[in-house]
């Protein structure tokens, strides 16, 4: 069985207003074998990675390498845009050493709830993925359950938006559609991408993703 833990501390600024949220990343980054285009940090596999919808978002010309300047890259980005990130799960275990989430029993979910109690500027949660099993969302549900709070549905057009209360104050939930090559089937049965693909046969996946993002980033 291997133990899965997650190998980045949350990485939140007093003055952060928007919150990334995923599980873990894949179990090469927690062992330290990382591929040539892997990038030392959160969401730094090159063939997952939400830092080429915001790379292709903002041009930022981002390195993706093993290198430091590729880490500060990043980190100078997310501080600039008030933006902070926080998985959710601490810790799983695996039969078999991939990056599923199905694949992860024995789940440690971190307090999400009490850092937003620490960091009150933090109005949205970005959850790279939906409710399916064991994704952000889901996990999320599960959290706030602990606090007998609960997710009121603003919108259930993708991305579905909600929103919660906490402490005198409203906090948005956006489920982004998951960066996963598996996520691919789901992005071709939406109609919006069917409506776009057919004014635009050379509109992807990819293309989708950035459209999507771009209003969240």
């Amino acid at each position: 069985m291997f133990q899965h833990k997650h190998p980045y501390e949350p990485f939140i600024q007093g003055n952060t207003t928007k919150l990334i949220v995923g599980t873990l990343p894949p179990p090469r980054f927690s062992t330290g074998d990382l591929l040539e285009k892997d990038v030392d940090f959160c969401y730094g596999s090159y063939y997952n990675s939400l830092w080429l919808f915001i790379d292709e978002i903002h041009q930022l010309g981002l390195r993706y390498d093993n290198s430091q300047e590729a880490i500060d890259q990043r980190q100078a980005f997310l501080i600039e845009h008030q933006i902070g990130v926080c998985d959710i799960v601490a810790s799983a275990e695996r039969e078999k050493i991939d990056a599923s989430d199905l694949g992860m029993t024995n789940i440690v979910l971190r307090d999400l709830v009490g850092y937003l109690k620490q960091y009150p500027h933090i109005d949205t949660l970005l959850f790279t993925g939906g409710n399916s099993k064991n994704g952000p969302e889901y996990f999320f549900r599960r959290h706030l359950r602990d606090y007998n709070l609960k997710l009121e549905l603003v919108n259930n057009e993708v991305p579905r938006i909600h929103k919660f209360q906490l402490q005198n104050r409203t906090i948005k939930t956006v489920s982004l559609t998951s960066g996963s090559g598996a996520a691919n089937i789901s992005i071709s049965r939406l109609p919006l991408y069917k409506q776009l693909k057919a004014k635009n046969p050379e509109f992807n996946t990819f293309d989708f993703r950035v459209m999507q993002y771009s209003a969240f980033f």
